[in-house]
């Protein structure tokens, strides 16, 4: 029963998790600026979920060995943190870093932690006010 009050949740909290990996990645590429020859890192979530969850109708799957049908689960969508090595460079030496793109991405990832995290505080409250009127 809580599972299923609690199911709302869980794609708030993934995203989060997203949004921390996110951050950490636009940390390091900001430390590495000056680096010579460091390639941007990004962070690689909202495709995927997109993808996982875009089919209209979810398999069941009895057995672990049966092949999934249709949409996954949030918990099995992947966080990939990739090299961003296509980004073309106008830096002699290599550096594909630009650090207005990178302060920009990092206050949007910010909003989008800070959103989630006041999502997921309302669905606690909802939950609480269920408690406290149940009594």
């Amino acid at each position: 029963m809580l599972d299923r009050i609690l199911s709302s949740t869980g794609i708030y909290e993934k995203s989060m998790d997203a949004a921390l990996l996110r951050n950490e990645a636009i940390s390091q590429n900001i430390a590495n600026v000056d680096t010579p020859g460091y390639k941007r890192k990004s962070v690689a979530f909202e495709e995927y979920l997109n993808d996982a969850t875009s089919g209209r109708i979810k398999g069941i799957r009895s057995h672990p060995k049966h092949i999934p049908v249709g949409k996954k689960d949030v918990e099995d969508v992947d966080i990939k943190v990739g090299v961003d090595a296509n980004s073309q460079s106008m830096r002699l030496d290599g550096n594909n870093v630009d650090i207005e793109v990178e302060m920009a991405e990092m206050a949007k990832n910010t909003i989008r932690y800070n959103v989630m995290a006041q999502k997921i505080s309302n669905e606690f409250s909802k939950i609480k006010s269920v408690i406290n009127e149940g009594r």
